[in-house]
């Protein structure tokens, strides 16, 4: 994964509510750290990025500047396609066009070309061509926050779906293209993001599956978003099922190495902060652990692999990102 960076577009997709966006902003911020010329583009109405990092975009759709060396845009797959047929069409305005009932015939009758013409729309951000968008797009890197994982291949099927109907012409040259960026391991990598429970990572499974049979790819990388660290030798966690009252405890067992005022040889059991406490870290051993069964999972298909910690903060505002960002740096 060391070259991961140096690719021109990484697509990350995933189950729903994995952290996404989450992800694609740490990997532009360390790329831009990086020197990189990066934009993070959003699929839908997306404007998370601007928000997070306090930045209004001058119009829709425009490819704003966030900071230095880092850009995102919002791409309305609905939007992309108007354009380009506005652009066969001439003077006629999209008003005009949305409305005389040709967009939806075309969008009705030409399967995944929604789809289609998104992926034109960030292929022209790899190649700096300025068609993409309005504004600057020389990018080194274009980091696609891709939709959930079933309308993400959808996406990525799109240049074999439409290639069936369009032989001729420039939309069929720039569909070949598409085609030939998304199948080259030199230009483009493909990420899951998972968290780690076992109906992400297995929606991370049939990602790579759906990757096979779709574009004849596999996932570079897999990212787990929110991966609790194993706090607990054997022996601490034997001396915790002691301290809520259901194990005997000698007082060289006891936390502070001391004797029970009383004279006893194990903690009251009546007590309910220790009960609690001990409760608590047994609880949260026994989910890292079965986290960390969910990261064997990935690793035993040899996938790499690359845990993200859970941040114990009230939001993911900007700090947080900057610090998954730096987690990241040290694996990329």
């Amino acid at each position: 994964m060391a070259s991961l960076l140096d690719r021109k577009l990484l697509v990350l997709t995933g189950k729903g509510g994995v952290g996404k966006t989450t992800v694609s902003a740490a990997l532009g911020l360390l790329a831009a750290e990086r020197g990189l010329r990066t934009i993070v583009v959003e699929v839908g109405e997306q404007r998370r990025l601007g928000e997070l990092f306090g930045v209004v975009p001058v119009q829709a759709g425009a490819q704003t500047e966030l900071r230095e060396n880092l850009w995102s845009v919002s791409l309305d797959p609905d939007r992309a396609l108007l354009e380009w047929l506005q652009s066969l069409g001439g003077r006629v305005s999209g008003r005009v066009l949305a409305s005389s009932g040709t967009f939806q015939y075309f969008a009705a009758a030409a399967p995944g070309a929604r789809e289609l013409i998104s992926m034109v729309t960030i292929w022209k951000l790899t190649e700096g061509k300025r068609g993409a968008r309005k504004g600057r797009s020389d990018y080194d890197l274009v980091i696609l926050d891709a939709p959930a994982t079933g309308h993400a291949l959808g996406m990525l099927h799109s240049p074999q779906t439409f290639g069936a109907i369009a032989r001729v012409g420039p939309i069929a040259s720039q569909t070949r293209q598409v085609g030939e960026l998304l199948a080259d391991p030199a230009r483009s990598a493909y990420l899951a993001v998972a968290l780690p429970t076992e109906m992400a990572v297995t929606e991370a499974l049939e990602l790579q599956e759906g990757l096979r049979q779709q574009i004849d790819r596999s996932l570079d990388a897999v990212i787990v978003n929110g991966t609790l660290p194993r706090r607990f030798s054997a022996a601490e966690l034997e001396r915790i099922d002691g301290l809520d009252g259901t194990a005997p405890l000698t007082g060289g067992d006891r936390p502070d190495g001391g004797d029970r005022p009383d004279g006893g040889d194990r903690p009251d059991a009546s007590d309910p902060v220790m009960r609690s406490a001990a409760l608590a870290a047994r609880a949260v051993h026994d989910r890292a652990s079965f986290q960390h069964n969910q990261l064997a999972r990935l690793r035993r298909r040899d996938f790499d692999v690359h845990p993200v910690p859970f941040l114990f903060v009230p939001e993911l505002d900007l700090a947080a990102i900057e610090r998954i960002a730096g987690h990241l740096s040290k694996q990329l």
